[in-house]
C-alpha cells in the first residue's frame, strides 16, 4: 500500500512511459545484427546485473553512431492517461530520469506537459547516484517520504530512491521489470504494479492536505 502522505510522483523515463522497442530495434539495424541477436544479448546482461551498454562489445560492433529520438509514438498507452489523473487527483507530477538533455524537449512535444521533466545528463548526475535523487527532492521541495518514485528497475530506481528515504513503486515492464522481478528486493518496493494504470487506481484519490 502507498503511504497516505505522499503528495508527489515521480516517473523514470525508459520503459516506464516510454516503449523503447522502437528505439533498440532501430540500433540493431544500425549497427547490422538483427533486433533478436541484440534483445537476446541485452537480456542476459539484465539477468547478470551487468551495464546494458556492454551490449555492443558482447555483439563485436561499435555502438551506434545516432541517437534515437522519442516521439508521440513511443509513449505507453496508459502514460499520458496517468500523467493526467494524477494531476487531477491533485498530485504534483514530475518526470526525472537517465536520458540525453534532448529527451526533455522530446517528450514535452510528445505531450508530456508537466512542470518537472528532466534528464540525467541536464542536471550533470545519473541514477543509482544519491545525487540524483537529491537533486529531485531539491526541485520538489518537499520531504522525501512525500515522494514516490515510480521505476522499472530495483538498481537504479527503487533501492536508490528507497537509500533516499523517498516512497517506492516498482513497474514490472520491459526487460528489467521482467528480470528484477523475480529477485527478492522487489519486496523493498512499497507498492508493485503490473502497469501505470493499476498505480492510478491505487492513489485515485486526492493527496493530504
Amino acid at each position: 500500500m502507498v503511504a497516505v502522505d505522499v503528495r508527489a510522483v515521480v516517473l523514470d523515463v525508459g520503459e516506464t512511459i516510454v516503449d523503447e522497442t522502437r528505439a533498440w530495434t532501430r540500433a540493431a539495424h544500425d549497427v547490422g545484427v538483427t533486433p533478436l541477436a541484440l534483445m537476446g544479448v541485452l537480456g542476459a546482461l539484465v539477468e547478470r546485473g551487468e551495464p546494458h551498454a556492454r551490449v555492443w562489445d558482447v555483439l563485436g560492433v561499435d555502438p551506434p553512431v545516432t541517437r534515437s529520438t522519442i516521439g508521440a509514438v513511443d509513449l505507453y498507452p496508459d502514460a499520458l492517461p496517468t500523467l493526467h489523473a494524477l494531476r487531477a487527483a491533485g498530485y504534483v507530477v514530475a518526470i526525472a530520469g537517465n536520458q540525453p538533455a534532448a529527451a526533455e524537449e522530446q517528450l514535452r512535444a510528445a505531450g508530456v506537459d508537466l512542470g518537472l521533466v528532466a534528464s540525467s545528463a541536464r542536471w550533470g548526475v545519473a541514477k543509482p547516484a544519491p545525487a540524483f535523487f537529491a537533486r529531485v527532492l531539491s526541485e520538489l521541495d518537499l520531504p522525501p517520504g512525500q515522494v514516490l518514485y515510480v521505476g522499472d528497475r530495483l538498481d537504479n530506481d527503487v533501492l536508490p530512491a528507497r537509500a533516499a528515504g523517498m516512497r517506492t513503486a516498482f513497474l514490472r515492464r520491459g526487460p528489467w521489470g521482467y528480470v528484477h522481478a523475480l529477485r527478492p528486493e522487489v519486496a523493498l518496493a512499497d507498492v508493485r504494479v503490473d502497469s501505470l494504470t493499476e498505480l492510478t487506481r491505487l492513489l485515485g484519490g486526492p493527496p493530504p492536505g
